[in-house]
């Protein structure tokens, strides 16, 4: 019998040894003190109790009901993520704070371990004040204020399980931006599109380079100087003063001319050339009759 009763002993041994060593339940323990019951039941709504009892050492900092508004007011899933940090992953008690010889310490909390965490926001600042050992604890974000003290210690079972009350929630300043950062990119800036420039009005021509600038227009007063010379007087055979050569092209012609005024300048031109033929027919006959 003896050999049978140590075997025995030996399985109990080894199932002791191979069960996990801490068998905690947070939602019971915080279930026996009513002054954290929004505390406990917002762990229990948001799942995160069962995270807490899948762990072997934790030290949870709870806050009494009159403390949670600033929990209360936040979404759903923000407040999942307060909560978490709520939870330090390792076990602190009352004594074991108040014999560090530094007087603080960073802590890691359950929400460094989601992944979730940027910029310090899954750790907590922890510091016992010199003058009168006030503990103290706030959010490791830069910039974020040690704004939370330790009450009083509720409960622990060394060294797996903690419960410490705390004065008010510790939350971080940015914690809400997480979600919204990591789930779409930045609308990228409009771009502002430069209106197109005027279209040139029809009505004006643009200017060639190298054109010759058009005449001034003539007036009633000059008609005299700026009329084309008859074709009969005695400069019929040379160019106007100052009009177009009738064989070159009518350059200086106002860009804007009607159709009735470049008809009679083509009508001239053809009379003029028809009297310079005529003329040279006659002296051709006048040459040929002297021989």
């Amino acid at each position: 019998m003896a050999p049978i009763a140590s075997f025995a002993a030996a399985v109990l041994l080894l199932l002791a040894l191979a069960s996990p060593a801490a068998t905690f339940n947070i939602t019971r323990i915080l279930g026996e003190f009513p002054d954290f019951s929004t505390f406990n039941g917002l762990l229990s709504q948001t799942k995160l109790a069962d995270e807490i009892n899948r762990r072997q050492t934790i030290t949870v900092l709870a806050v009494n009901n009159g403390g949670m508004g600033a929990i209360t007011s936040l979404p759903s899933d923000i407040q999942r993520k307060v909560l978490a940090v709520h939870v330090v992953l390792d076990y602190y008690d009352a004594e074991k704070l108040g014999s560090m010889k530094n007087r603080s310490a960073v802590l890691t909390t359950l929400f460094q371990s989601t992944g979730q965490a940027t910029n310090r926001m899954g750790f907590i600042n922890y510091t016992r004040r010199a003058a009168d050992g006030v503990m103290m604890f706030g959010s490791a974000e830069p910039g974020a204020p040690l704004t939370s003290q330790m009450v009083k210690p509720v409960m622990s079972r060394p060294y797996n399980i903690s419960v410490l009350e705390v004065s008010s929630a510790i939350v971080p300043p940015s914690i809400g931006s997480v979600d919204n950062s990591r789930a779409r990119a930045p609308a990228p800036a409009l771009t502002k599109i430069p209106a197109p420039a005027p279209a040139p009005s029809k009505s004006k021509k643009p200017k060639t380079e190298g054109a010759p600038t058009p005449a001034p227009a003539p007036s009633d007063d000059d008609s005299s100087t700026n009329a084309p010379a008859d074709a009969d007087g005695p400069d019929a055979d040379g160019p106007a003063t100052d009009g177009p050569d009738a064989d070159g092209p009518a350059a200086d012609a106002p860009a804007d001319d009607d159709d009735d005024k470049s008809s009679d300048d083509t009508g001239d031109a053809a009379g003029r050339v028809v009297a310079r033929a005529s003329l040279g027919i006659v002296a051709l006959l006048v040459i040929l009759v002297s021989l």
